[in-house]
């Protein structure tokens, strides 16, 4: 059974701390990122999001990050946790960044 409040930690060094998932499977948290194009200094910054609840615990989840103290972008995760045979949660994950721009015509260049 896959528990999302912990302290996660990607490949890169990023970590998450999902405080709480309430009975609905909304939770929030903080999300410290190892990597940043800001010219800024990186900070926590706030995460919330949902999981779908079901019965195998193998849970589908997305959240949303606001970098807003230290970056004009905002950035979307989708995954699944999978606990394996002995017992180790792990969270897969694909991600879009989007980064504010000046200009419509500068829209092709503001998601990765």
């Amino acid at each position: 059974q896959c528990n999302l409040t912990a302290w996660w930690e990607n490949d890169l060094g990023s970590r998450m701390l999902v405080s709480t998932v309430d009975s609905q499977g909304n939770f929030s948290g903080e999300y410290h990122t190892a990597v940043s194009s800001a010219q800024k200094p990186i900070e926590p910054s706030p995460l919330i999001g949902s999981q779908h609840l079901d019965e195998d615990g193998q849970c589908t989840f997305g959240f949303t990050v606001n970098w807003k103290k230290f970056s004009d972008s905002t950035a979307v995760f989708v995954g699944q946790c999978f606990a394996g045979d002995d017992g180790e949660e792990v969270l897969q994950t694909s991600w879009l960044l989007r980064e504010k721009v000046d200009s419509l015509s500068s829209d092709w260049k503001a998601t990765r």
